[in-house]
């Protein structure tokens, strides 16, 4: 990374032998005297040739040695010895000038990323032709005779050939180009004419625009992480582009290079910069992130710079990684890879401090929310303390013993710049790293130490003070049961972050729900207001502790419970609230589970909840903690399909928690609900609408937000007045990546299965389904897909022939399950495991068996369990789809064919291996169920 000279071969080039391979050239040329076209071929065919040897011997060595920036040296120096072979071929046997005249001279420039000397397997090769003046015949044809036998080896060129007046004009006008030049390695050719563009470069482009330039490479940098997903911690990262990525450091060195004027980075500790340490760390984490990349390139063949589920395995097994008790191989491999982005992040920061003392860059404060006007260039003492001052709006140590002398100095440090709104020093930053041995038992048992965290935690800013103090080890060692998942990830689909991530996110979003004002979280806010005011700690305690016993053998619910009996008395809490913490996080899934998963409109459902929340006030707080942690998982996962089953599951229990008393009982809030519709809905005449209300059962105005109500009204109407015996709407969620299919049919036992077989030939994977029958004897579904194009339009084509199919199968024109097997015959092969399971329980429902079934999601799936319900002679009553990234969760609600529960054991059996076995299978989509 640091390197900007002509990269060395290695006893692993020796393969690569230039002399013989400039020999094997000139007899080409020779053969092939007087017939330039066929010599250009025959040359690019050797080069090519050798080319895959070459990198055949790379990736072997990268195997076994793992070093990525060696390899990244030994590619780059390869096509070096590429690129300068044919610039002799071209000028010595294409275009060979006898007498060469003062414009025919030529420099050829690596540039970007290849001129930093390093190369990616799949990396695009830039170069720069350098002229002296003008174009001329003989510079085009040199260029032209070295591009034509690169793009014949299928190498990808960026290129561009300019005089040195050229460059240097539009240098000054375009940042890019600035960089790029910036970035210059001399190949082969007329070094002095290398050497003039260099030096007009650092006098006429670079002197005194110091500011301008790291201003415009910070914007970019912003913009590139937005567009990337602004978190470091996204559980499929982007090697390069990403926050903490590759571009990261590259943009590092591009800015040192600038404003400090040197050419490698081992220069930046000579200038005090960084300290050796931090070099150090610097050339780890390149070295790191080039192994990353060199094999993800190497793997998928491509140049792929995302991290993505499918290969993050394979990647793991090839850096050597090995599996834990409770973290897979693969888990252990993206901790590291997420530990070493934010040491990238923080030698940004150490560099960005280091701009602002000289005013490259604005000065910082803590919140941008909370950002009031203040000095910013004076030195003064903080409020409260004597042992540190504020420095250009930074929070700095008074002297350098401060952690030394009181410990508890590392916990004060953040809670003083959360009251004061100041961001962190990087040299106080790097002391407290360094004081890390300090936070010893003591320590953690320091009342005074303790009473500060729980102040930060229940402050404005928590979110941004706590990752913070988890950025620099703080939070992991003061809680040691933290510093166990930070960087953890999840194997899976459905978490979008690390695990400390989520919980630090999870505390941001309860602050949020605090505050109030947000439509997402309107239920949630209203009952924070609610909660005893001594819960509110208890609350942010638990919403921080949650997922704390993530990566362990055992449920980590219940072993997260255990962590908090240990901690909570530590931080000052009673053995009340501590008891209560350690049951919201034993039960911190079970409000989703049941909202989502159960029929909230049977009795026995509600009074099996209620069991569990014993209370108003415990169900006050598993709500905001659930609402918090799904919210919390990543965009798109939170909506408002899901907060209503909340709030459904919320008031259908209250009754029974309070003896029948509720502050809005349920006939009252049916009620509310229509009067809610009426106001909003003013289109038809009050007879009409009336008799539409009617068409719905009670739990449909329970269940389901009032802007999907009111599109749910205008589509029925419109069917009906069209005469539609079927008919679909079509809708796009942008947030949850999905396409909505709304669709109204007359009520079929069968229609479900139906709709899921027919969006499984259509390439179509539900991710869920609400699902309602109108008391007229109308199916009114709703099915979620992931979308398979990115335009509206083609989307909207999809779902129409989803419902031509469905109408096809209805009318008996179309046999559901060839065309299904067809479809899945070439399904791909997902990187995931889950453990199929089944369970059918008769304690859910008064009325029904409940099956609930969980596994391996795939297009079909749904299709597949539904028909085999029913030929093992089951009626479907409802059925609740959900899908958590690779795992699917389906609840169907079933009698047997005479409307009775399944009490046989033997019978329940065999329903249970069936659907096992239909789960297990690794071919089952491709064979319909018998």
């Amino acid at each position: 990374m640091d390197s900007v000279v002509t990269p060395t071969p290695s006893v692993a080039d020796e393969r690569f032998d230039t002399a013989r391979i400039t020999a094997a050239v000139d007899a080409l040329a020779a053969k092939h005297s007087g017939r330039e076209d066929v010599f250009r071929t025959a040359v690019a065919q050797l080069l090519k040739a050798e080319m895959v040897e070459a990198r055949a011997v790379a990736q072997a060595v990268l195997l076994k040695d793992r070093h990525g920036r060696r390899c990244a040296e030994r590619l780059c120096f390869v096509q070096d010895e590429i690129i300068r072979i044919l610039y002799s071929a071209a000028t010595r046997h294409l275009y060979r000038s006898q007498v060469p005249t003062g414009a025919e001279r030529m420099a050829v420039v690596a540039t970007g990323g290849y001129g930093r000397g390093l190369m990616a397997p799949e990396s695009d090769i830039d170069l720069l032709f350098i002229l002296p003046y003008k174009q001329t015949a003989w510079g085009e044809q040199v260029a032209e005779a070295i591009l034509y036998c690169l793009w014949d080896m299928g190498l990808k060129v960026g290129h561009a050939t300019r005089s040195v007046d050229e460059s240097i004009r539009q240098a000054r006008g375009d940042m890019t180009i600035r960089t790029a030049i910036l970035e210059t390695r001399f190949l082969t050719g007329d070094q002095p004419l290398y050497d003039e563009l260099v030096g007009r470069f650092d006098k006429e482009v670079v002197q005194g625009t110091a500011a301008e330039f790291v201003t415009a490479k910070l914007a970019e940098r912003e913009e590139r992480h937005r567009r990337a997903g602004q978190s470091r911690y996204l559980v499929e990262p982007n090697v390069k582009d990403g926050k903490g990525g590759l571009r990261d450091l590259h943009t590092l060195f591009w800015i040192a290079k600038y404003v400090y004027r040197v050419r490698e980075t081992n220069e930046l500790v000579e200038r005090g910069v960084f300290d050796a340490q931090e070099y150090r760390t610097f050339r780890r984490c390149a070295d790191f992130l080039w192994s990353v990349r060199c094999n993800i390139h190497f793997f998928s063949g491509r140049a792929e710079e995302r991290l993505s589920f499918d290969m993050q395995r394979e990647i793991a097994i090839r850096l050597g990684y090995t599996s834990h008790p409770g973290m897979q191989d693969v888990e252990r491999f993206m901790k590291h890879y997420f530990l070493v982005a934010k040491d990238v992040g923080d030698l940004t920061a150490i560099l960005c401090a280091k701009l602002e003392d000289q005013q490259a860059k604005p000065a910082p404060v803590l919140s941008r929310v909370m950002a009031r006007l203040r000095p910013s260039n004076n030195r003064r003492r903080v409020p409260e303390s004597d042992d540190f001052i504020i420095d250009n709006n930074r929070i700095n140590l008074a002297a350098p013993d401060v952690f030394k002398h009181d410990p508890v100095n590392l916990i004060r440090i953040f809670r003083l710049a959360q009251k004061n709104n100041l961001a962190f020093h990087p040299d106080a930053m790097r002391t407290v790293t360094r004081s890390l041995k300090l936070i010893n038992t003591p320590l953690r048992e320091n009342p005074e130490a303790n009473r500060l965290f729980m102040e930060i935690l229940t402050s404005d800013d928590a979110e941004i003070v706590l990752r913070r103090m988890n950025e620099t080890g703080v939070l992991g060692h003061f809680i040691r049961a933290f510093g166990k998942i930070v960087s953890m990830m999840q194997f899976n689909m459905y978490h979008h972050y690390t695990v400390d991530e989520h919980l630090l996110r999870c505390v941001g979003y309860l602050q949020d729900i605090e505050r109030g004002g947000n439509d997402e979280f309107t239920v949630a806010s209203d009952l924070m207001r609610k909660i005893q005011p001594e819960h509110r700690a208890v609350i942010y305690i638990t919403t921080l502790l949650h997922d704390i016993a993530k990566g362990r053998p055992e449920d980590h619910s219940i072993a997260g419970a255990r962590v908090a009996r240990r901690l909570c008395p530590r931080l000052g809490f009673s053995a009340a609230d501590t008891e209560l913490i350690a049951w919201l996080i034993e039960q911190h899934l079970t409000m989703s589970t049941v909202a989502q998963s159960r029929d909230l409109s049977d009795r026995k459902t509600i009074e099996n909840f209620a069991a569990v929340v014993q209370s108003v006030e415990q169900m006050k707080l598993l709500t905001i903690l659930t609402t918090a942690d799904i919210r919390g998982v990543g965009p798109g996962v939170w909506n408002g399909w899901k907060a209503q089953l909340l709030r459904t599951l919320y008031y259908e229990t209250e009754p029974v928690l309070t003896g029948g008393f509720s502050e809005v009982n349920r006939a009252q809030r049916i009620e509310v609900a229509q009067r809610e519709f009426r106001a909003a809905f003013t289109e038809w005449p009050e007879a009409e609408l009336n008799a539409y209300i009617g068409r719905h059962y009670p739990a449909y105005w329970l269940k389901v937000e009032l802007a999907r109500k009111i599109r749910h009204a205008r589509f029925l109407r419109a069917s009906e007045q069209a005469g539609h015996k079927l008919a679909i709407n079509v809708g796009f969620d942008e947030a949850r990546g999905v396409t909505e299919l709304t669709i109204l049919a007359t009520d079929h036992p069968w229609l479900l299965s139906i709709i899921a077989g027919a969006c499984a030939s259509a390439g179509a994977n539900i991710v869920d389904a609400q699902i309602y029958t109108t008391t007229d004897g109308r199916a009114l579904d709703t099915i979620a897909i992931s979308r398979e194009y990115d335009r509206d339009e083609d989307e909207g084509r999809r779902a129409t022939r989803i419902g031509e199919m469905i109408e096809d199968v209805l009318e008996g024109k179309l046999r559901l399950p060839e065309v299904v097997a067809r479809r899945a015959a070439g399904r791909k092969v997902r990187p995931f495991v889950v453990e199929p399971e089944v369970t059918l329980n008769n304690q859910w429902s008064d009325r029904y068996t409940v099956i609930e079934v969980s596994g391996l999601d795939r297009p079909g799936l749904l299709y597949q369990l539904t028909t085999a319900i029913s030929k093992l002679n089951l009626n479907i009553a409802s059925a609740h789809v959900a899908t958590f990234g690779e795992r699917a969760r389906d609840v169907f609600y079933v009698t047997d064919l005479l409307g009775a529960q399944i009490t046989a054991p033997t019978r329940q059996a065999a329903i249970k291996s069936a659907l096992i076995h239909l789960l297990a299978s690794e071919d089952a989509v491709a064979k319909p169920a018998a």
